[in-house]
């Protein structure tokens, strides 16, 4: 659906063999399993990158056993780019990809950054080791390959049931993480002054990255108890640390309170303790994952009826108001009208496979496509696509203009990938309406128009059983029942008899006559 396309992105695969190869679910246990080794991959040189840099711990003895872990992590970052990653599905335009297109989606498309910093991590900067020895400093591009750590811990959190918890731990592991780097750090500044030569650095006594993690907790935690700074480096390197550690717990507090996560930890808790079906809980958790990238909250009216009118008005006539202008049910409304319908839109997002509408529910909403797609299927099974409707189509307009009530669904439409609609509620419309009488004259005129027209083949082609007659034609009289009121009004038998050659005469000759 991507720049106006009218094929449908899904496309089938060819033979079973290449669907097992394929990533095929969000919550796919088997690539948060892969991901937890990528990740582990980059916290190796996370981790021991600045311990190399910093600390006397890689030594002539010992070097193989480094280099052997380092190229064993370069190992699995190579199977990450170049197996697991492009037989990852993505969503375009809604639709769930899954074909052959996934490995240009992931080297050029939207997740081309990705592909490029995976790339760029991989530099082979190995080769000055030739020219400068084995400096762990020259590995520093590996860590450009962040978003895997991340993305592990997004597909993780949506498979646990109390994903509140690892996300409690992996809070704590920033902060472990910030007081390790802080001690290499030290580590270093004490090396640069001289170690022992001020109360302040380092004095070289004991376990060396102990007591410099020591130092690191009470800076940047802000204990005290800590000897003065002298010199002007220990001064700002003090200074730093300071505020460091405020930036450090300002994010890792944010990160506690954020209101995504408690929304879906409440959910989460929600169907674990009245026991859902795993296959449900997953299509909720996919529901807010793809809600929350693609729109950025969970609810828009929740966010915008905290604005004044007036901004709101603009918000929703920037957004919104460029697709709603396109339906043709509402050219010619008044421009004024429009603006306040739009603010009475709901912006609701639809897994693949929802039903939007099912036929004989009694229609209050009418639907605005505002992306994806979504299918109107029936036959015998209720698979078979009748049409396909895609971004600026609307349906349910009739359940939505028909007077009275009772309007019942004609077909059933479900989503056929990630489908952004916008509803619209039929008293809303009638509220606003109120104040447009041009615009609800003109609107009636195009219900009544799109009624009739629904009418119309159905009477042309005379299926009278299919959708029943109002009034049914009346039958032909009966030959013998003529030729009764015909003897009565003195016709001789001779006449009845050339008249009606084909009517039984035994009858005329009966006693009842």
């Amino acid at each position: 659906m991507a720049n106006g396309s009218t094929s449908l992105m899904v496309h089938p695969i060819r033979s079973k063999r290449a669907l097992s190869l394929l990533i095929l679910s969000f919550t796919d246990l088997i690539y948060v399993v892969w991901l937890f080794f990528v990740t582990l991959a980059w916290n190796w040189n996370a981790w021991l990158i600045p311990v190399r840099c910093t600390f006397p711990y890689q030594t002539p003895e010992n070097i193989h056993w480094w280099l052997l872990m380092d190229y064993f992590c370069d190992g699995i970052y190579i199977l990450d780019i170049f197996v697991m990653q492009p037989r990852l599905q993505f969503v375009r335009g809604g639709d769930v990809v899954v074909s052959e297109t996934m490995r240009d989606n992931y080297r050029t498309f939207h997740w081309g950054w990705m592909f490029q910093m995976d790339v760029i991590s991989l530099f082979p900067l190995d080769f000055l080791y030739v020219f400068t020895g084995v400096k762990s400093l020259l590995r520093f591009p590996r860590l450009l390959k962040y978003n895997a750590f991340f993305e592990f811990n997004d597909r993780l959190e949506a498979v646990m049931s109390k994903a509140y918890i690892y996300r409690v731990i992996r809070t704590s592991a920033y902060l472990l993480y910030s007081l390790h780097c802080n001690a290499c750090i030290f580590y270093w500044g004490s090396d640069y002054e001289g170690l022992g030569s001020t109360k302040w650095v380092y004095n070289g006594k004991g376990n060396s990255y102990i007591r410099c993690y020591y130092f690191a907790v009470k800076t940047l935690i802000t204990i005290g108890g800590l000897p003065d700074p002298t010199t002007v480096f220990e001064i700002v390197f003090q200074m730093l640390n300071y505020f460091v550690g405020v930036f450090a717990f300002s994010i890792m507090i944010g990160q506690v309170g954020a209101y995504y996560r408690h929304c879906v930890d409440s959910t989460v808790k929600y169907m674990s303790s009245y026991k859902i079906p795993r296959e449900v809980q997953n299509r909720v958790k996919i529901w807010y994952d793809y809600t929350w990238k693609s729109q950025g909250m969970l609810d828009e009216q929740e966010l915008l009826i905290q604005l004044p009118d007036k901004m709101r008005l603009d918000i929703a006539a920037d957004v919104n108001y460029s697709i709603v202008s396109k339906v043709a049910l509402f050219q010619g409304c008044d421009r004024q009208m429009i603006f306040d319908m739009l603010k009475r839109l709901k912006s609701v997002v639809y897994l693949p496979g929802d039903f939007v509408c099912k036929k004989g529910e009694i229609g209050r909403d009418m639907y605005i496509i505002k992306a994806g797609e979504v299918q109107v299927v029936g036959g015998p099974d209720g698979m078979t696509v009748f049409v396909t409707l895609r971004a600026g189509s609307v349906f349910g307009e009739i359940s939505l203009l028909a007077g009275g009530g009772g309007n019942r669904r004609t077909a059933n439409v479900k989503a056929h990938g990630f489908a952004n609609l916008f509803i619209l509620d039929k008293k809303d419309l009638a509220e606003i309406l109120v104040h447009y009488p041009e615009s609800q004259k003109l609107l009636r005129k195009k219900a009544k128009k799109i009624l009739t027209k629904d009418k119309k083949p159905a009477d042309e082609k005379g299926q009278a059983k299919e959708t029943g007659e109002v009034i049914p034609q009346r039958p032909e009289t009966p030959k013998l029942y003529k030729a009764a009121l015909e003897v009565g009004t003195g016709q001789t038998f001779a006449k009845l008899k050339e008249t009606y050659k084909g009517a039984t005469l035994e009858v005329f000759t009966s006693p009842v006559l």
